[in-house]
């Protein structure tokens, strides 16, 4: 080998100096495009450049996310404060719009009804089991309620009769509990009977009237009111609506079942009957 460049290394040196007058007029020729080499070697830097800035770009835009992602946060943390601060007003507006209501009732009810003293109470607790309904009321013997008293809505519909007093509670029985026994009569017809409450019926949210005059032609829809017999409850206090009549299995009697007007999972205020004016 060392014979080799010793005999030719001129001739290598000529070859070499033509090569290098060639890539430079090649250059010169093509108006500046670069020479192979340095062709060659942005070729294979290319990918790697393109690399380099794809993971740059990447980096910028994950910083930019997570920078924007704590913004979004902030602003969705203030819009829920927000809607909280809305849905509370709403319910205000709807307590509000909910007294008013019952209040504009309660003077309308009041204004046929003079002769009867009504004070308020709160629903505090309903019975829970399947053999009473009964309401838990937030006055007692000390706002002046007393045993037999009947509550109402301020519509002036029966929710029951005061059973038991306490001091500052008292307990109602509902028109729909198995002692309930009140004169009732259907507006329509007249037809008198006596509501009663009934087992069976009481599971289902409905009473009796009972002992209703021979002949008499009562139809679903028929609404019955109290009537007032033996003056021991005000008269024309709103009971519900005959959903059907029926024969007793002895097949002496008749009775129809009532429909309360009243909801008595629903009742928030009611109006104890404290005292009354029998009206002839």
């Amino acid at each position: 080998m060392k014979d080799f460049f010793r005999q030719n290394g001129i001739l290598l040196l000529v070859i070499a100096l033509l090569l290098s007058i060639l890539i430079g007029i090649i250059s010169y020729v093509m108006g500046g495009t670069a020479d192979p080499l340095t062709n060659l070697v942005n070729t294979v830097s290319s990918p790697v450049r393109g690399g380099i800035a794809a993971a740059a770009d990447w980096v910028e835009g994950a910083y930019n996310y997570v920078f924007r992602y704590n913004e979004l946060e902030e602003e969705l943390n203030t819009l829920r404060s927000r809607v909280g601060e809305l849905e509370e007003q709403v319910r205000q507006g709807e307590e509000a719009s909910r007294e008013n209501e019952q209040l504009r009732d309660l003077l309308e009810f009041q204004s046929r009804r003079r002769e009867l003293t009504t004070a308020p109470a709160k629903v505090t607790a309903r019975s829970t089991s399947n053999w009473e309904s009964t309401l838990t009321l937030s006055k007692g013997s000390a706002h002046d309620v007393q045993a037999g008293d009947c509550v109402i809505t301020q519509t002036g519909a029966l929710v029951g009769v005061v059973s038991e007093v306490g001091l500052n509670w008292s307990t109602v029985s509902t028109v729909i509990n198995t002692d309930t026994e009140i004169g009732g009569i259907v507006t329509r017809t007249y037809s008198a009977g006596v509501l009663e409450g009934d087992f069976a019926l009481m599971n289902e949210g409905k009473l009796k009237l009972n002992y209703l005059p021979e002949g008499a032609q009562l139809v679903s829809g028929d609404e019955v009111l109290t009537s007032g017999r033996g003056d021991m409850f005000p008269s024309g206090l709103l009971v519900g609506r005959v959903e059907g009549v029926f024969t007793d299995p002895s097949g002496q009697t008749r009775y129809a079942v009532v429909e309360p007007s009243v909801t008595l999972d629903e009742l928030i205020e009611v109006f104890v009957i404290q005292d009354f004016e029998i009206v002839e």
